[in-house]
C-alpha cells in the first residue's frame, strides 16, 4: 500500500473539441455503412490507442496509405489533416470521403494558402514527421520550409528575406514555440505571422493547467500515447517543473514504483484521451492507496465543433 495519497486531477484535460468532433464523426460514418460498405480511416483517427482499438472493434479499417483504398470505398480523414495531393488521389478513386479534421488545423492549411497565394515564402514552426504536419505543408505546391528548433532558424536558407511568413503546428509547446518565433521576428524582421495564434485553445488550456499542477504533486502521470504530440508536451511541461513525470497509455503501464513516497499525484489528459482512462487510473490507485481525490481549479471549455454532414 501506498498510504495516504491525495490525487489531483487537472483541469481541462482530456478530449478537447475538434478529437471529440473527429470521434464523433466516425462513430456517425461507422453507424450509417454498418453491414452495407467498408470504412477506411486514413491513419489513426486521434493518436490514441483507445479510441482507436475501439473503432476496429467497429468494423473500421485503419490504413497508412490510399493504395489500401479499395476504389469507390468510404473514406474518413483524421482530425490530423491530409495534403492536397491525398485529396485529389482520393477524387481519382472515385472515394466518399468525410473530412473529420479539427477546423483549427483546417484554419492553418487555409492561412499557409492564403500566404502563398500572395507570394510569401511560408515557414512552418512544427514536428517533423507527425501527421498534422506532413499535412499542412502539402496544401501547396511550392516547398514550405519546416523549422523545428531555434537553432533551424539560424540554418534555413531563404530566396527572400521580405516576404517571408510563418504558421506553427496546433499541438506545440507555447514556450518552445514562443522562442522559435521570436528568432525568426530577430533575423526576420519583416516577416509576417496569423493575427491569432495557431497554437490551439485546448493545447494552451492543458498545458497551462499541468504547469500549475506539476508546482503542488510529488508525481505527475500523463496519460496519453506515445505518438501525441500534445501528450509528450504535457509530460515535458511536467518535468520542466522539477517533477516526477510519466506518460501512460493506461492504467496497466502504472509502475508502483514510481509512486512510492508519494504524497500526492496529479493526472492530466492530452487532448485525444478519453475521460474513462483517467478513471481507470483513479480507480487502480484506489486498489493500492488510501485516497482522496479533488479537481483543481482551471478553464471551463464549452467549444464545440460542428460535424460535417453525411451524405
Amino acid at each position: 500500500m501506498l498510504g495516504n495519497v491525495e490525487v489531483i486531477l487537472a483541469r481541462p484535460r482530456g478530449f478537447c473539441a475538434g478529437v471529440e468532433r473527429a470521434v464523433r464523426t466516425l462513430e456517425s460514418v461507422a453507424n450509417k455503412y454498418a453491414g452495407t460498405r467498408a470504412v477506411y480511416a486514413l491513419h489513426q483517427i486521434v493518436h490514441n490507442l483507445h479510441v482507436v482499438d475501439s473503432f476496429k472493434k467497429m468494423g473500421v479499417k485503419f490504413v497508412s496509405t490510399l493504395d489500401e483504398v479499395p476504389e469507390g470505398a468510404v473514406l474518413v480523414l483524421s482530425a490530423h489533416g491530409v495534403s492536397q495531393q491525398v485529396r485529389e488521389e482520393s477524387r481519382r478513386k472515385g472515394l466518399t470521403v468525410v473530412d473529420a479534421t479539427c477546423p483549427l488545423v483546417t484554419k492553418v492549411h487555409l492561412e499557409i494558402q492564403r500566404y502563398d497565394k500572395s507570394g510569401y515564402q511560408v515557414i512552418f514552426v512544427g514536428h517533423k514527421g507527425h501527421r498534422e504536419v506532413e499535412g499542412s505543408m502539402g496544401q501547396i505546391f511550392n516547398p514550405v520550409i519546416l523549422v523545428q528548433s531555434v537553432q533551424d532558424v539560424q540554418n534555413i536558407q531563404v530566396p527572400s528575406a521580405t516576404k517571408l511568413a510563418y504558421v506553427t503546428q496546433t499541438t506545440l509547446s507555447i514556450d518552445d514555440t514562443a522562442d522559435i518565433i521570436n528568432a525568426l521576428k530577430l533575423r526576420f524582421p519583416e516577416i509576417v505571422g496569423p493575427n491569432l495564434r495557431d497554437i490551439c485553445y485546448a493545447t494552451q488550456n492543458r498545458q497551462v493547467a499541468v504547469k500549475y499542477m506539476s508546482k503542488m504533486v510529488d508525481v505527475v502521470l500523463a496519460i496519453g500515447s506515445k505518438n501525441s504530440s500534445n501528450s509528450n508536451r504535457l509530460l515535458d511541461l511536467a518535468k520542466s517543473q522539477n517533477v516526477r513525470a510519466y506518460l501512460i497509455d493506461s492504467y496497466r503501464n502504472i509502475d508502483l514504483k514510481w509512486l512510492v513516497g508519494a504524497h500526492k499525484i496529479g493526472i492530466t489528459a492530452g487532448a485525444s484521451a478519453p475521460e474513462i482512462l483517467v478513471q481507470e487510473v483513479v480507480d487502480y490507485l484506489g486498489l493500492h492507496a488510501n485516497l482522496r481525490v479533488r479537481t483543481m481549479e482551471g478553464v471551463s471549455e464549452n467549444i464545440t465543433f460542428k460535424l460535417p454532414e453525411l451524405d
